[in-house]
């Protein structure tokens, strides 16, 4: 990591190829003003998981250090000396883009979600309103990477923000509650008994087996029967993403 005579950030070597996946999530901050860009950087560089390899000041810029760096994430002011914003957005490639400006007009906002922003921060924002923001994308991420070659639509449904519909969970279940068991199903990393679920998530145990029974009825967990030295075999679940 080098730094250019305005004090810019530049990382010495090329990112990681494409579609490689990275322990951290790696930014370019582009605004038009050096301070400003400054700024932000710190605020990314407070949130664990995030780091700076570069800074822009022009579109041209942006686009240059987005191409030799490959970031995760751009965040993008729209005001830029040389273009908009928006043309630097239809342009990027390989790359998620968190639009940060000053542009507040909803035809702005709405090119920015058409061509592709991830999300939409009006300055001026605190740093915990981007740090939210980026710890969003960073979960966004992270359920993409757990779902597999293939997702259900409940996964995407999840994505998206859409809820699930009540109507396809049998009787008696609660949408919530099975979002809740799923998750700590999920975030387990292992099996776990209908106990062991219930103590993480606040249930009984009846009301955990439940759930979990539906889930492998949908394909979403899976049965593993652990045989001990005598008895019935204890009815392990297992996420399946």
């Amino acid at each position: 990591m080098t730094r250019d005579r305005s004090g810019d950030l530049h990382e010495d070597a090329p990112g990681a190829p494409v579609g490689e996946e990275r322990a951290e999530i790696r930014v370019l901050v582009v605004d038009d003003d050096f301070m400003v860009a400054r700024i932000h950087s710190g605020y990314v560089a407070r949130v664990p998981g995030f780091r700076v390899v570069a800074t822009a000041h022009t579109g041209a810029d942006a686009l240059a250090e987005a191409a030799r760096h490959r970031p995760d994430l751009v965040l993008l002011d729209i005001y830029l000396p040389d273009m908009s914003g928006l043309d630097v957005l239809k342009d990027l490639r390989d790359t998620d883009a968190l639009v940060i400006s000053a542009a507040r007009d909803v035809p702005t906002v709405r090119e920015s979600m058409r061509r592709g922003a991830v999300n939409y921060l009006i300055k001026p924002f605190t740093a915990d309103a981007l740090a939210e923001r980026l710890r969003q994308y960073a979960e966004t991420r992270r359920r993409l990477t757990s779902i597999g070659p293939e997702a259900r639509q409940d996964d995407v449904d999840r994505l998206f923000g859409t809820p699930s519909s009540a109507a396809a969970l049998p009787k008696g279940l609660s949408p919530a509650t099975c979002a809740l068991v799923a998750e700590t199903l999920r975030e387990a990393g292992g099996d776990l008994s209908a106990a062991e679920t219930a103590e993480l998530a606040g249930l009984s145990r009846v009301s955990a087996r439940r759930y979990l029974e539906y889930l492998c009825v949908e394909g979403r967990a899976e049965l593993r029967p652990r045989y001990g030295t005598a008895g019935r075999p204890e009815h392990r679940y297992q996420w399946r993403g």
